[in-house]
């Protein structure tokens, strides 16, 4: 035992100085200022503090540490100071060590770095509601002190979603979930195009394996016709480049599976009719820095000379980049083969910011020895800064805050002009009111309108890019709840939620009276309990809402409402309270089904063990409509306050808010049914029409698959119709025979299922 003890080891101690050693050549390979005597030292405390632990995955712990500032150094380009923090971030959490130990022997840097990670750590897999949100607060906190804490903080991600393979099912879930919810946009909107690339796949890979294995097979199968493609496309190219005595090389990139499926999911498109799945990138080395947005231009010149460009889809970002610091010259050519083909347009140092984001900037400032920053971060600190105005602002529930700040980290900009001629950086979709909070509070909220390019317009109205703003205001007017359908932006929404919380709070108080008073008339006492189930009874997802309505006479109190509380209210008992969750017919009629009561969550129930779902106990379990799961598809269970059991389909978004803000709640569902139930399903379909059309269609669904046609919804115009057909089917698998069996229609020409 000794001896294979002794032996393991060795293995490690090998397995750990190898890793190391591939970090330490990485790190002197880059154009840092060269400090290996730190960074030694780092590794030397973190591999002494974390001794003896080992990772679930059995390696280790020393190496997730190690690996994490091998993707700081190497995959986002970071220096001695980050790779330091990278090395010990997980000390002061897991080990005896605290920040005071490192400021000691690192100096005041490096310790605030492993701070502000400390602190995200350790609420991203909290137990309470709202954990995640609450620490995504105190993350973008950090951010606003020191950028590395979230690029570090990424890398970190990254690395935990390569190795998910050791984690249980619904941690996977949860993981992935917030990975996509949180960290990927982050990424982006930090300008970490590849991490974000890879974090957006790993995440498809765990929630959706089967969809995943199915596109990379396709993509698999077609690489060759594309390598052709390719090749065809270029060889005219690279000729006119020679010519013009360019430094160059021309790259494919190839559409990644999670942008595919994205794509399939929105458009309701198949994987074949996907044209874009090929994009081409020149990136060239300038003859003079200063003069590469003019050598953009000048290839863009050569090469629409020898193909036809596509005049909607010309994308400037040379001499507006984006908030992120995405510069490059967007051209779509038409191929000889009639495909259209984007080609990106960048020199090298566009390239790496492209890719590695604000972190690269400083590679290209002439004396900058170390991997301070400065002014690169303008627009990130601009973006910063209206973090920290929603943060001045509390609000009650985290997870409106993660879904006002998600707005801002998804949007695509664009540029809006002052009227004094100031250019300002808005996310496309926003209106003039939004314009009008982004400039000040007052301005927003006394809005009564806008001047668009000098015409008058609403407040809801869209902005483009190139437009000039000017707000119209009036003193008398106020907030209205309306305006929080027609904002888009963080701030707008956070500023309109915080003057329509105060208006509320009156009619809250006064509602809390109301409620005070009739409960003491009936002898009861008023506690949270209390109000949440009147609450639910009148069918107001809040408590405080509920409390409003009660002060605004919205709602109005019974002896209805004192049985509820007395639960002398029969409701949930009648087929229709049980028909709320249960969204499938038997066989049989549905009184005659079984009634059973919903499956409660005992106190030590194993969360890592899948939960099977068969006719027997299928309504024992809560099926929201939010998103309408059948057998078949991918899903997952949330345990919810009264411990009982939602099921939704992994992709749902309600599904994506609660695997980031209540991951611990997560169970994994697998099906174990016998075709026995139907379940409503829908097709939606488009074509050219003709006479005998439907009947084709109808009799393929009805006669062949005997499968019942519940409603048929069907437009035409122009010779074009589209429609939606919905089915009762007993799951998934039948839904994709149905569809391949229709696509034997001729004229049919889009069939999708509605996911």
């Amino acid at each position: 035992m000794d001896e294979e003890q002794t032996r393991q080891e060795v293995e490690d101690e090998q397995l750990i100085n190898d890793a190391f050693q591939k970090l330490l050549d990485s790190y002197l390979s880059s154009r840092h200022r060269k400090k290996v005597d730190l960074i030694t030292k780092a590794f030397n405390f973190a591999r002494q503090a974390h001794r003896g632990v080992r990772r679930l995955s059995g390696e280790p712990y020393i190496m997730h540490p190690i690996a994490v500032a091998q993707i700081a150094c190497e995959e986002v380009g970071l220096g001695s100071t980050s790779i330091c923090s990278a090395l010990l971030h997980d000390v002061v959490e897991d080990t005896d060590y605290t920040v005071e130990d490192i400021e000691n022997i690192f100096g005041p840097k490096i310790a605030q770095i492993v701070d502000g990670l400390t602190k995200i750590s350790g609420g991203i897999f909290g137990e309470q509601a709202s954990a995640q949100a609450e620490n995504f607060k105190k993350l973008l906190l950090t951010m606003s002190d020191d950028i590395r804490v979230i690029l570090i903080k990424i890398c970190d991600r990254l690395h935990n979603m390569r190795t998910l393979e050791s984690q249980p099912a619904n941690k996977q879930y949860k993981i992935a979930g917030e990975t996509l919810y949180i960290y990927a946009p982050l990424a982006n909107r930090l300008g970490l195009y590849k991490v974000k690339s890879e974090l957006e796949n790993l995440s498809f890979r765990f929630e959706h394996p089967d969809e995943y294995n199915s596109i990379t097979q396709k993509l698999k199968l077609t690489q060759q016709q594309r390598e052709q493609l390719f090749e065809q496309f270029k060889a005219p190219i690279k000729e006119a480049l020679d010519k013009m005595g360019i430094d160059y090389e021309i790259k494919q990139r190839v559409k990644t599976p999670y942008s595919i499926w994205s794509k399939m999911q929105n458009k309701h498109v198949t994987f074949e009719e996907i044209y874009d799945i090929l994009a081409v990138r020149i990136i060239f080395t300038p003859k003079v820095r200063d003069e590469e947005v003019n050598e953009c231009f000048n290839i863009y010149v050569a090469i629409s000379k020898i193909y036809k460009s596509h005049p909607d889809r010309l994308r400037d970002w040379l001499s507006h980049p984006k908030a992120n610091g995405y510069q490059a010259l967007h051209v779509t050519l038409m191929s000889k083969s009639g495909q259209w083909i984007e080609v990106q347009i960048r020199s090298d140092r566009m390239d790496e910011v492209a890719e590695q984001g604000f972190a690269a900037h400083w590679k290209y400032k002439d004396g900058l020895e170390d991997e301070e920053y400065t002014e690169d971060e303008a627009e990130l600190n601009d973006w910063l800064r209206t973090i920290k105005e929603i943060l001045d602002d509390p609000q009650p529930d985290a997870m409106d805050f993660l879904d006002t700040i998600k707005l801002n980290l998804f949007a695509s900009e664009i540029f809006v002009f002052t009227p004094k001629g100031e250019i300002k950086t808005m996310p496309a979709g926003c209106t003039a009111l939004d314009f009008a909070f982004t400039i000040h509070t007052f301005l927003g909220s006394h809005c009564i309108g806008a001047k668009v390019n000098h015409k008058l317009v609403p407040l809801s109205h869209k902005l483009n890019s190139g437009d000039q703003v000017e707000i119209l205001t009036s003193k008398s007017q106020h907030v209205s709840p309306a305006w929080i359908n027609f904002v888009s932006t963080a701030k707008a929404k956070a500023k309109i939620q915080a003057i329509l919380r105060r208006d509320s709070r009156e009619s809250q108080k006064v509602g809390e009276d109301i409620l005070q008073e009739f409960l003491q008339k009936n002898e009861m006492e008023m506690t949270p309990a209390v109000i949440d189930q009147l609450a639910e009874f009148h069918e107001i997802p809040k408590r405080n809402d509920f409390l409003v309505a009660l002060g605004e006479k919205t709602v109005l109190l019974s002896e209805k409402d004192i049985d509820e509380l007395k639960g002398n209210n029969k409701k949930s008992d009648t087929i229709s309270g049980w028909r709320k969750y249960v969204p499938f017919m038997g066989n049989k009629k549905k009184e005659d089904m079984p009634k059973q009561d919903l499956f409660v969550v005992p106190e030590k129930f194993n969360r890592k063990k899948p939960i099977y779902i068969s006719e027997d106990n299928i309504n024992q379990y809560k099926f929201p409509r939010c998103c309408h799961p059948i057998p078949g598809d991918d899903a997952l269970g949330y345990i919810d306050n009264k411990n009982q059991i939602e099921i939704h389909k992994r992709a749902c978004p309600v599904a994506a808010k609660l695997k980031s803000s209540y991951g611990n709640r997560i169970v994994d569902i697998k099906w174990d049914m016998h075709k026995k139930l139907y379940f409503d399903a829908t097709i939606r379909l488009s074509g050219i029409d003709r006479i005998g059309l439907l009947n084709e269609v109808t009799q393929i669904i009805s006669a062949q698959m005997n499968v019942n046609i519940h409603t048929v919804n069907i437009t035409c115009e122009g010779g074009i119709f589209e429609g939606s057909i919905e089915l009762h089917v007993h799951d998934r698998e039948d839904m994709k025979t149905i569809v391949d069996n229709l696509k034997s229609v001729a004229d049919l020409k889009e069939i999708s299922q509605i996911i």
